[in-house]
């Protein structure tokens, strides 16, 4: 299973702080800052829980592999791969001065073969990582609008609460991302394993081979296919609006 992440800029800016100097240049290189510092974390567990997903699903599913490997466990060192989380994303952001970002965390390791029903379990398991991350994404907005009322409450704690809520925004953007990225049916993103199951068998194969290209692809569609990106990722925009509208009254203001 794929956990590949895309990681463009975020569309629109969560409630920003505001850094007590009048220098914009300053203040822009605080505001990135802090966006990047707040950024990190929640993105990392977004993967994190997307990967564990994938395992807890097989495991159930009746494939122990990914859970006999360790991988059925939140902790972020057994599901980072130095390649796609760390030198990728690294190497891609700054060929693109921070304007491009591709990643993910370590496949989880599954065989289908251990599966009590192979279609069934195999389109689980591939739904599993999505799942979860529309759940984290609904989960973040009511978190938000929990805070809000607790900081509107108790005056003391809203900016600390303040911070949290920036970091739930940036969960809503960032786990509907992963989302709908990870149903692009390029192989071997999600999608793709869930659309092989409706395609004639020898058709099926062949898309499958498409997998040992599918990191390029993805990366041509990155630099060259804005358009289409635009069109594929359309759908995370009307979710966040969707989540984050009802919940943005509360937002806490920082003083």
């Amino acid at each position: 299973m794929c956990g590949h992440a895309c990681t463009p800029p975020l569309p629109y800016a969560p409630t920003p702080f505001r850094p007590p100097t009048p220098d914009p240049r300053v203040a822009l290189d605080q505001s990135t800052l802090t966006k990047i510092l707040l950024t990190i974390p929640v993105l990392l567990f977004a993967l994190v829980a997307h990967e564990w997903a994938h395992a807890y699903a097989a495991l159930k599913q009746g494939d122990p592999t990914a859970y006999e490997l360790g991988r059925l466990t939140f902790n972020p060192i057994k599901h980072i791969d130095p390649f796609m989380t760390l030198i990728l994303p690294a190497v891609m952001l700054v060929g693109s001065h921070g304007a491009i970002a591709l990643g993910g965390a370590k496949p989880c390791p599954v065989d289908p073969r251990n599966f009590r029903n192979y279609k069934r379990g195999d389109i689980i398991v591939s739904l599993a990582g999505v799942t979860m991350n529309l759940l984290l994404a609904v989960l973040s907005a009511l978190l938000f609008l929990l805070f809000g009322l607790i900081g509107e409450a108790i005056p003391d704690a809203a900016p600390a609460f303040a911070i949290v809520q920036q970091m739930l925004e940036i969960s809503v953007l960032y786990n509907s991302l992963l989302l709908f990225f990870n149903l692009i049916p390029i192989p071997p993103l999600d999608g793709s394993h869930v659309l092989t199951h409706f395609l004639p068998p020898a058709l099926a194969i062949q898309y499958q081979r498409v997998s040992r290209f599918g990191l390029l692809i993805l990366v041509g569609l990155l630099y060259f296919g804005g358009d289409v990106l635009n069109v594929l990722l359309s759908p995370v925009g009307v979710m966040v609006r969707a989540l984050m509208r009802p919940v943005l009254p509360f937002a806490l203001g920082v003083q």
